[in-house]
């Protein structure tokens, strides 16, 4: 189509409003919930103005940009209220063109009304490629849209010359990595610096950070790895006219497993509970003051009913705001405490862990957060916990988890393994111990690199990961290529066979043509001689340790290791099953598989 066709046919879109929004979610990556849609538009299909550059680049050409915008934008909102789509909507405005005389000041606000939409779910997305000082925008512009109720974001946050000095004059609520710095981040540490040092500004300024572009798996566990929240990219999902996203379930089972593990290594409530005396509900406000008087440093006194149970607490400081007012002890200290009963105090089991606690504490509104925990068994009142020992105890445990767990794969490593096992041969229970080794790994680590030999490890964790359900099993890096997977479910060798092919599949990618072609690489040894060492694969040696000949972790290991050893004796991507020893006879059950 000619230059002047097209410029027929975007005056035809302008005036019969021929824009299709379409909707891209954006999610929040700790739960795999939908936070929002990115709101993007198309032109006719089967035009050469179909898609979002030839048509945006034609109306800035022609001086309509500013038409088009406000086309699109009334479109989108239409649609998004029509289709009752979930969460924010995040709607893309030429910063430039808001200080332009033809800008109707208010025009989103009176659609929003007409529709029935509130303002706060609106997200105002302003693109760097356009920089918003461009025609002299001065900074109340910008403003005059928070002070309606939206929020601000930048769009494509390191493309152009301005995305820091925007980032600091704008001071947005929202802030989009480019997905530039988001393409092969699992492969690159400069752009894992890069994404870690714009986390860190967004924390400090309390700013959302959202990562653009997510295509892969192993693209989206770096990310979240690195601690980034939210994030959109066809791997989450693709545009589309009919949205129906809703929770996704990768992202659920990362949440599941990590809610799993901290249910299954996190110290309980117990461990703040102190057994403090408590009054009954028809105790005297008189007996709370003496309880008071005689433990100086009791902030407050747990009340319970008949039964025993808690129903709230009494205050030393509001009784003794009480007790200050004239007659005001005269007056109550002879009726009972429920008249001074507070009862905004958080409640919980024994068994309940300290990050599930920790929760539920900073969930609370702030005007009512308070000091005391109290804790209960099958609801009868045991003792109270304070907060300041719940966070004194977390960060001791995160502390000890970063000491414990493998840098490269933020995994569990040896001391929480050895306990894991130790746990399950106490309890008598059932379970298998999958050790996984590379083969030949030391050779690709020396012709390729570290950076690639990390690569690799990072995918045999992220494809445990993938493929080891949460139910009832463990998964732990010991250090270097070597992990463990202890499983209580009896679907293990499935899981395992799923690794094994996909490895094969995978691996290949970090493999030049040449080298592919050949089956392998070529090196030297320290004497000279010239060895010939295949395409990197995966054995897994698994070993069911029977309580009554395993006293201890040591001896598992040790089986484990054994079993290891004798899968990668077969060569290849190996799945290989220790036999039983029974009363130092084999029993045969020896399982090999080669994929």
């Amino acid at each position: 189509m000619s230059p002047l066709d097209n410029s027929t046919l975007l005056e035809k879109i302008l005036v019969n409003g021929l824009i299709t929004p379409y909707f891209q979610p954006i999610y929040d990556l700790k739960n795999g919930e939908v936070y929002g849609h990115e709101a993007l538009s198309r032109g006719p299909k089967n035009s050469a103005l179909f898609t979002p550059d030839p048509l945006f680049a034609l109306a800035q050409q022609e001086g309509k940009l500013h038409k088009l915008e406000l086309l699109c934008r009334e479109k989108a909102l239409s649609k998004f209220a029509k289709l009752s789509l979930e969460g924010r909507l995040f709607l893309n405005v030429s910063a430039s063109l808001l200080a332009s005389p033809d800008h109707q000041s208010g025009m989103t606000l009176a659609i929003l009304n007409e529709l029935g939409l509130d303002q706060k779910d609106i997200v105002i997305e302003l693109s760097e490629q356009h920089p918003y000082d461009h025609n002299g925008l001065p900074r109340s512009s910008v403003d005059h849209y928070r002070e309606m109720g939206f929020q601000v974001a930048i769009d494509d946050l390191g493309v152009g010359y301005s995305g820091l000095q925007l980032w600091s004059e704008l001071q947005p609520d929202i802030v989009k990595i480019d997905k530039h710095f988001i393409k092969n981040v699992d492969k690159d540490e400069i752009k894992r610096e890069f994404v870690r040092s714009i986390l860190t500004i967004a924390q400090r300024l309390n700013c959302l950070l959202i990562a653009e572009g997510i295509e892969t798996q192993q693209e989206l566990d770096q990310l979240i790895e690195i601690g980034v929240t939210f994030g959109q990219g066809y791997f989450l999902g693709r545009p589309t006219e009919t949205p129906a996203f809703s929770t996704h379930p990768y992202l659920v089972k990362h949440a599941q497993r990590r809610s799993q593990f901290q249910e299954d290594h996190a110290e309980t409530v117990q461990t703040l509970c102190r057994p403090t005396a408590s009054l009954q509900e028809d105790s005297l406000l008189e007996d709370a003051s003496q309880y008071f008087k005689k433990q100086p440093d009791l902030m407050a006194i747990p009340i319970v009913n008949r039964q025993h149970e808690p129903v709230g607490v009494v205050r030393r400081n509001q009784l003794h705001e009480l007790f200050s007012t004239p007659y005001g002890r005269a007056l109550y200290e002879h009726k009972p405490v429920t008249n001074l009963l507070s009862y905004d105090v958080l409640i919980v089991e024994s068994h309940v862990s300290l990050s599930s606690v920790s929760t539920l504490m900073t969930n609370q509104e702030a005007d009512t957060l308070n000091n005391e925990i109290i804790v209960v068994r099958d609801g009868k009142f045991i003792g109270i916990g304070h907060l300041r020992d719940l966070l004194k105890r977390i960060t001791e445990l995160k502390i000890q988890n970063a000491t414990y767990s493998n840098p490269l794969t933020l995994l569990p490593g040896n001391v929480p393994i050895h306990r894991e096992v130790s746990r399950r041969l106490l309890a008598n229970e059932d379970f298998h111990v999958a050790y996984f080794d590379l083969n030949d790994f030391k050779p690709f680590n020396d012709f390729f690199g570290y950076s690639k030999g990390d690569a690799v490890i990072q995918l045999v964790g992220y494809l445990i990961k993938e493929f080891v359900s949460t139910n009832d099993n463990f998964i732990g890096h010991i250090g270097g290529d070597d992990f463990v997977v202890i499983f209580g479910d009896v679907n293990w060798q499935h899981q395992c066979e799923k690794i094994l092919v996909e490895f094969a599949r995978q691996v290949r990618e970090f493999y030049s043509d040449e080298t592919l072609q050949e089956g392998g690489v070529w090196t030297k040894t320290r004497q000279g001689q010239t060895l010939f060492h295949p395409i990197l694969s995966l054995a897994i040696g698994v070993v069911q340790p029977i309580p009554k000949h395993c006293t201890n972790h040591h001896q598992v290991a040790e089986l484990a290791a054994q079993a290891k050893k004798s899968a990668k004796q077969q060569g290849g991507n190996h799945l290989y099953l220790q036999p039983h020893i029974i009363d130092d006879m084999p029993e045969l059950m020896v399982s090999s598989i080669v994929i």
